[in-house]
């Protein structure tokens, strides 16, 4: 994830082509020093060093000397190759598939704009670098952080609004079963444990094992339809927006 990616020297790197306002958003090195005070600090107050830095970034300007119609590079997001990701499909041939976005949520409406490239990884020679990258970003959460990532295969099934009328209202029957079995389960246990402790720190253990025994609640949507987090194909998720069509030609 995030890069750095297997891309020819002598390639042009894929560059953005809708104008967005530089003044407004995240500067990539203040999201990235921000998550390692974060994570530095976990646990624990901010030191006065570490809060001093975090006060400066949002002081700061942006990309001032940056135009709102400048050219500027796409921000890689990942690189999947084919022996990784079961079912992972390219054209004949090509065994790597590196994705790119720009991180502003604003191309006709709150999407990203994506940029998919497919190669055949034993063309590359040498290697770009350093690799090209926006300065700024319209939203933090557009930045990944870098990492390596083992896929996994799960089963998951389509999104419960673009199912029929009927099979929708048998999950529904189905889902109102499962919760009248966990009624008749918690009936008369109740979630507070019994008896009287000496500190608060025992009542709370005490609580805590009371909550992990107590069954976990299973729906169509939470547990059988779309996976969470990133993923490689499957089926789309339209919580936010309900079922659209999508314009072939982006």
């Amino acid at each position: 994830m995030a890069g750095p990616l297997l891309w020819p020297a002598e390639e042009p790197w894929p560059v953005r082509a809708a104008v967005h306002p530089n003044g407004t958003g995240h500067l990539l090195s203040d999201v990235r020093l921000r998550r390692r005070i974060q994570e530095t600090a976990r646990g624990r107050e901010y030191t006065q060093d570490e809060q001093r830095l975090l006060d400066g970034m949002t002081q700061r300007g942006h990309a001032p000397d940056l135009q709102d119609d400048d050219p500027s590079p796409m921000l890689a997001v990942a690189q999947l190759y084919a022996r990784d990701v079961p079912d992972l499909v390219g054209p004949e041939g090509h065994d790597l598939l590196q994705v790119f976005w720009c991180p502003f949520e604003v191309h006709g409406g709150h999407t990203a704009d994506v940029v998919l490239k497919w190669r055949r990884s034993a063309d590359v020679g040498a290697v770009l670098t350093p690799q090209p990258e926006p300065l700024v970003a319209g939203r933090a959460e557009c930045v990944p952080t870098r990492c390596v990532v083992h896929p996994e295969q799960v089963v998951e099934h389509e999104y419960l609004g673009l199912l029929d009328e009927e099979l929708q209202e048998e999950i529904a029957e189905w889902e109102e079963g499962l919760l009248d079995e966990d009624e008749e389960e918690e009936d008369g246990q109740g979630s507070s444990p019994p008896g009287s402790y000496a500190t608060y720190e025992e009542y709370e253990a005490a609580t805590a094992a009371a909550r992990a025994e107590e069954p976990e609640e299973t729906d169509y949507m939470s547990d059988l339809s779309i996976a969470p987090g990133w993923k490689v194909g499957g089926f789309a998720s339209w919580h936010l927006t309900d079922p659209a069509p999508e314009d072939a030609e982006r």
